[in-house]
């Protein structure tokens, strides 16, 4: 029997130490989240996607009655983005979150199906992207979807046999 330890780094991050472009990406996905429509979980969040050419798209979750046919925040903006320019690729995602009519304390992370759609995206154009994640007094960053989903799955893997 073998041992591995798999460890994480992120950067924690006060609004003010974020460079300008990724300030206006955080307030970007605040904004969306006041538009998101969360009425059964009243969990809302905003993602903004900043491309490589300077691009940016925005979105927010969209629940259904009808579970699971709702889509996450992050999802929307990162299809948004790669349907209107397939062919650049992501620089960095911001994602918040509210509820209970506040930003949430702890910074947001994406859910499983969002990491995977983030891999994939990475794994599209072979370039890691960032991520914020944002709470009420800070924002974790990290540089690579890898940082959040370690033991990853993407299209390598249908090839390695």
């Amino acid at each position: 029997m073998e041992h591995r330890i798999i460890e994480s780094y992120l950067t924690i991050y006060h609004f003010t130490e974020l460079e300008p472009e990724i300030q206006v990406l955080v307030n970007k996905a605040k904004e969306q989240y006041q538009k998101s429509y969360a009425p059964y979980s009243r969990f809302h969040v905003g993602a903004s996607v900043l491309l490589e050419n300077g691009a940016l798209f925005e979105a927010n979750n969209q629940e259904n009655a009808a579970f699971p046919s709702g889509l996450c925040a992050e999802r929307i903006a990162l299809f948004y983005a790669n349907a209107q320019f397939p062919d650049v690729p992501v620089r960095a995602i911001a994602i918040a979150a509210y509820t209970n009519g506040s930003i949430v304390e702890n910074p947001i992370t994406p859910c499983g199906g969002c990491r995977q759609v983030m891999v994939e995206t990475q794994h599209r154009f072979n370039h890691p992207f960032d991520i914020y994640m944002v709470g009420r007094d800070v924002i974790y960053h990290v540089a690579n979807v890898k940082e959040l989903l370690p033991l990853l799955f993407s299209g390598d893997d249908l090839t390695n046999s």
